[in-house]
């Protein structure tokens, strides 16, 4: 398991620059090589946000650290079946999200249970006690319906817009194409638009 540390370090947003990508390859050969640092190197670099996407998809923080040490278990053992970007085009990060992502599906179809509702939200200082209230029940609302998804269409809507990918993004790391992403999106929308709409009233 995860040490305390590693589960909450934070990072900045992805930046999906090149010079990152790049090293992200020059790491992954040496891992195919056998390498321990550079994995280790890589793990680090890329933990918190993996545990963090295995955590909206999961919807609690246990079985997302479980399936992120999965997900970098296969990294490590099938590193040398990963395609260097300047060959696939594809990058790393596209790659392990996407091992993430069938990992979470997997095992919600196999658990079939969600307690999204324990997912923790960023409280905002500048508003009062009645504000984070409201905010927190609003939350509430929105992570209980996001729960009630299909897993493509919930995966879809948490790259987009809670981890800010691109459809296309998004799209590769699902394995599907980008019109299909997109009518993900739509469904999601809508679903989680009307289900509110319908506890307002």
């Amino acid at each position: 398991m995860f040490s305390t540390s590693e589960r909450m370090q934070e990072q900045a947003p992805f930046s999906h620059v090149t010079d990152e990508a790049k090293d992200d390859a020059e790491l992954m050969r040496h891992i195919a090589g056998g390498d321990q640092r550079a994995f280790q190197k890589l793990m680090h670099r890329h933990l918190a946000r993996t545990v963090r996407l295995a955590t909206r998809i999961m919807g609690g923080t246990l079985a997302a650290e479980d399936v992120a040490q999965e997900a970098f278990i296969r990294v490590w053992k099938h590193a040398k079946d990963w395609e260097d970007p300047s060959k696939s085009g594809a990058k790393f990060t596209t790659w392990l999200y996407r091992i993430v992502l069938n990992l979470c599906i997997d095992e919600k179809r196999k658990n079939r249970f969600s307690n999204i509702d324990d997912i923790p939200e960023p409280v905002d200082a500048t508003i009062g006690a009645q504000g984070r209230m409201e905010q927190q029940e609003q939350s509430r609302r929105v992570q209980s319906a996001l729960g009630e998804l299909p897993e493509r269409q919930r995966a879809a809507f948490v790259l987009c817009f809670y981890e800010e990918y691109s459809n296309k993004e998004a799209a590769d790391m699902l394995g599907i194409s980008v019109g299909a992403i997109e009518s993900l999106l739509v469904r999601s929308r809508r679903y989680l638009r009307d289900k509110l709409v319908e506890e307002r009233s």
